[in-house]
């Protein structure tokens, strides 16, 4: 009887102890380097979708810097500055825009606080209602761009992952029966199932390069040279009636040519149904 007694007090310390123990710590989620790289990466994509520049900072929910990158042609100090505004939105939990509109209004003396950014740009990254860290960007067309980058990169941490696209033949072959875009979901590449029954205009991308895949039939291609009459016809896009100059080749079934942007190209004769595929890559 004496035994038993002493088993169930140990037990009962036990378990009282364990539930202490319990009290004293909780589970947290944590930014990792993947997460912080996945915001970055999604900031860099956009600037350069923008024609913009700018220093990313991402650190953790203890403003403990994880990575930091500068876009080129962003000013020196960009980076300092993005570490800091990243460090007060994660250690203060507010974006850092809170902050400078309360200056603003005349809250002069919330300037004297220690490492303190509250300039616009720093945003926390929010996973499943906990702070996890933030991100602060620097040095882009505006202290509004900043912060709008600086929501991308946050929301990307978070954003599910990239499903897989299929189409099936039947699909595939009522595309190129007429010519038109397979895939164009926002990243940074599209496909087109192309057909052309004649010539084009030329064509110039800015920010596109185009990957050229020839399905069926053939046709004279240009590329480089001058555009003739050159007009811009959406953002990024010029369309011209000829090319002078350049170098000329004749694409048949199988081959492959890739344009880089800026690169100006014409389908100058085709004579008969041309069918490709181009992937545009930003």
């Amino acid at each position: 009887m004496r035994r038993k007694s002493s088993l169930a007090a140990a037990l009962a310390a036990w378990t009282l102890g364990a539930a202490g123990a319990r009290g004293q710590w909780v589970e947290k989620k944590t930014l990792t380097i993947d997460g912080a790289q996945k915001a970055i990466s999604a900031i860099v994509a956009e600037a350069g979708k923008r024609g913009t520049t700018g220093a990313i900072a991402v650190v953790d929910d203890g403003g403990n810097l994880m990575a930091v990158e500068r876009i080129d042609g962003t000013f020196a100090a960009g980076g300092l500055i993005s570490i800091g505004k990243a460090r007060t939105a994660a250690l203060f939990k507010k974006p850092t825009s809170f902050f400078e509109d309360l200056i603003n209004k005349g809250r002069t003396a919330m300037t004297t606080v220690d490492d303190f950014t509250p300039l616009k740009g720093g945003v926390p990254i929010t996973v499943d209602g906990a702070i996890v860290g933030a991100v602060g960007v620097s040095g882009a067309a505006s202290a509004a761009e900043d912060e709008e980058l600086a929501v991308l990169g946050a929301a990307a941490v978070t954003a599910p992952a990239a499903s897989v696209s299929f189409y099936d033949a039947s699909e595939v072959r009522q595309a190129f029966a007429k010519g038109a875009v397979l895939f164009d979901k926002g990243e940074r590449y599209m496909v087109h199932a192309s057909r052309r029954e004649g010539s084009g205009q030329a064509e110039v991308h800015a920010k596109d390069a185009d990957i050229i895949y020839v399905l069926d039939g053939t046709a004279t291609f240009v590329t480089g040279g001058t555009v003739v009459e050159p007009k811009t016809s959406a953002p990024d896009e010029v369309r011209g009636r000829q090319i002078q100059g350049g170098e000329t080749r004749q694409l048949e079934k199988g081959d492959v040519v890739i344009v880089p942007a800026g690169t100006p190209h014409w389908f100058e004769k085709v004579p008969a149904a041309f069918t490709y595929y181009v992937v545009k890559v930003r």
